[in-house]
């Protein structure tokens, strides 16, 4: 029998989901400024809505953003966005209100880069089935600067100690791409800019085989906290052969079986104001249609 499909390109591997990046903030106002009201994100109106952190929804994931001493990733993070043009307006809206931080915004070729107030970079992109995903509204990944020459060994420990589908590219540079869900990527690019610290940024991913990699993790001396029965953390990445330090990131590790595993997110839609409302249009349509199913 024919076989007309390539079942190997559904495979996800040990990861099922990548929920969401922590940074710290010093200042929710001018996160609300840039993330809810500048890039049209929503605030999660269950879960820490107090002044000591605040949770962000993009479509099924999400941005942590508790109070501390600010953080910034090493890299940028790509968020899938429909509307480039309202995008552009909304945070022209707010540049004002945020003059004397470090925001800023410009548009490339195929997507904008916005700045927070604390230097964060995020990659804003037109959905594009193709290269994302049928997503309208997403992380489709996280992207961090390593040293050069460790990004070959960085696509070794994925898929050794994590159970993880992992590839090296070598175009234009040297990248670890890191499957951790659908249409989601944990990539390593390699560059030689001088690197800042780690200062305790971390991500977070969902896993089905839970034990496996802690076992492999704990042999290595490389868990970094122990959380609950549901959870656990590591942030160095090292050289299987040889046990070299190749780049360090907190991840936050979770089971399937976590009580928080694929909550519901809220997605506003941010064309709805009090001039323009209608009923029905309320909330974001974070995936494409049915419509498009078969045009993939």
């Amino acid at each position: 029998m024919q076989q007309p499909f390539d079942r190997a390109a559904e495979d996800l591997g040990n990861s099922i989901h990548f929920e969401h990046v922590n940074v710290t903030i010093p200042d929710q106002r001018l996160a609300t400024l840039f993330y809810i009201a500048g890039l049209g994100l929503t605030r999660d109106p269950y879960l820490m809505v107090s002044d000591t952190n605040m949770w962000v929804n993009v479509g099924k994931s999400q941005f942590h953003l508790p109070d501390g001493a600010p953080q910034v990733l090493r890299g940028h993070a790509g968020i899938v966005i429909a509307g480039r043009e309202a995008l552009l307006e909304r945070l022209a809206a707010v540049a004002k209100k945020l003059e004397g931080t470090s925001f800023a915004f410009t548009e490339h070729n195929d997507h904008v880069e916005a700045i927070c107030p604390w230097g964060n970079r995020l990659r804003c992109y037109e959905p594009d089935a193709t290269r994302f995903g049928r997503i309208t509204l997403g992380i489709p990944y996280v992207e961090f600067d390593v040293p050069a020459g460790t990004a070959k060994a960085i696509s070794a420990f994925y898929p050794a100690i994590m159970g993880m589908q992992a590839e090296f590219l070598n175009g234009d540079a040297a990248v670890a791409r890191v499957k951790v869900g659908k249409d989601q990527y944990l990539q390593f690019r390699e560059t030689d800019r001088r690197l800042p610290e780690f200062d305790g940024h971390h991500v977070q991913i969902y896993i089905t085989d839970f034990s496996g990699p802690y076992h492999r993790l704990r042999e290595r001396g490389l868990i970094s906290q122990e959380d609950n029965q549901y959870q656990y953390r590591f942030r160095d990445i090292i050289d299987l052969d040889g046990g070299r330090h190749l780049f360090t990131v907190e991840h936050e590790v979770r089971s399937a079986t976590h009580p928080m595993f694929m909550r519901p997110l809220v997605n506003r839609n941010p064309a709805e104001t009090n001039r323009t409302y209608a009923q029905g249009h309320e909330e974001w349509a974070w995936a494409m249609g049915p419509d498009e199913y078969d045009r993939r």
